[in-house]
């Protein structure tokens, strides 16, 4: 009897081992299915989360292994620096004739060819004073050349880098001054615009050179400024202190968001905020555009200048910090070679938003040259 049970009781469990025979509908067939199937789903969204991870994870290390390359990059190739200081291959705005100024709204404006040196040709803009608008419209250069001579002053501009003597801030600013009764004359470095040649800081120094000398020819006794922006700051004090060195000072120097030399203009350029800190930071980044050549020692340079001096600053200025321009005036003051001529600065409150290149746009501006400038030769302090 026990062997019977027993032999029920096994039977009982292996039928209720057994799989159920299916019905037609396959129901059962469906739900045994179910498990699987949610399995599945579980995986996807893990593996997705791994795809994407693994995609991330490859993002961040080529990343990582560019900004390492990069400053080994630069150190090799010196060339790779100086293109990111001077920017002349940067044509903004793009689309325009540097041939035809009154495009740009400058039609008391005439567009000349000068030629420095051989194989170098540099592109000049001229816009008289307002004051000759009309008589200026449809003349040609021997007429523009002509009017240098009249009772009114020169301005010698020299622009920063990237863009042409067309960019649209410089234009601006050559409306202002002319409307001011100041012929303006601008040009683009070699290398730059239309200009024909390949940059350098002799190189533009020598250009600044060729045009305030083809200034002075034609201007007789009239004042001639020299304006320097940003970088032109550079150029204009390499300039300016040549100048006086061979005894030809112009009339005044004004620097506009200058700088005190390169190597503390790039160590403070918000394009090198990522690489400020990294270990080896001048090394790699700063000995470079000196072994190009490249130093734009302004604060060197205003030791040896000796003609009256204004500086003018924007406080918000994010290319070229204020700080740097309060350095150099405070250089530039206490130096013995401007003890008998004016040295001011200039500062423009956060603000008006002036920054980088709109203090053209001050309403005070006139009458700060006007304040400057006409006490400008030779005031002696007693």
């Amino acid at each position: 009897m026990r062997k019977r049970n027993e032999s029920v009781t096994v039977e009982h469990e292996r039928a209720a081992a057994a799989p159920a025979p299916l019905d037609k509908g396959c129901s059962l067939r469906h739900s045994l299915r179910l498990p699987a199937a949610a399995d599945t789903g579980m995986k996807r969204p893990l593996g997705r989360r791994y795809g994407l991870w693994f995609r991330l994870r490859r993002l961040i290390i080529c990343l990582l292994g560019v900004y390492i390359a990069i400053p080994f990059l630069v150190k090799l190739c010196p060339a790779i620096q100086a293109k990111l200081v001077f920017l002349n291959f940067v044509r903004v705005p793009y689309f325009i004739d540097l041939k035809r100024p009154q495009d740009q709204g400058l039609n008391h404006t005439c567009n000349y060819y000068l030629q420095p040196e051989e194989d170098v040709t540099i592109g000049v803009w001229h816009t008289v004073p307002a004051a000759l608008w009309k008589n200026a419209r449809g003349k040609d250069q021997l007429w523009f050349e002509d009017a240098l001579g009249s009772s009114h002053p020169v301005i010698l501009y020299l622009h920063g880098n990237a863009g042409t003597r067309g960019g649209d801030h410089r234009v601006e600013l050559y409306k202002v001054l002319s409307s001011l009764g100041y012929h303006v004359v601008t040009f683009d470095y070699r290398g730059w615009g239309d200009s024909i040649g390949s940059p350098s800081e002799r190189g533009m120094t020598y250009d600044a050179l060729h045009v305030f000398d083809w200034i002075k020819a034609r201007s007789g006794d009239n004042p001639v400024y020299i304006w320097g922006h940003s970088l032109g700051t550079g150029v204009a004090t390499n300039l300016v202190r040549r100048l006086c060195e061979r005894e030809t000072p112009p009339d005044a120097l004004i620097l506009e968001s200058p700088f005190t030399n390169i190597r503390e203009e790039a160590r403070s350029h918000p394009f090198s905020v990522i690489y400020r800190y990294f270990p080896g930071f001048d090394w790699f980044f700063l000995d470079p555009i000196t072994t190009s050549g490249i130093k734009f020692a302004n604060d060197e340079n205003v030791k040896y200048i000796s003609c009256s001096l204004l500086i003018l600053h924007a406080e918000d200025d994010p290319v070229v910090p204020f700080h740097l321009g309060k350095k150099l005036y405070n250089i530039a003051a206490t130096s013995r070679s401007f003890r008998d001529y004016k040295v001011q600065f200039v500062p423009f409150h956060t603000d008006l938003g002036y920054r980088h290149k709109y203090i053209y746009r001050s309403p005070e501006l006139p009458r700060i040259l006007r304040e400057f400038l006409g006490v400008s030769e030779h005031e002696h302090h007693h």
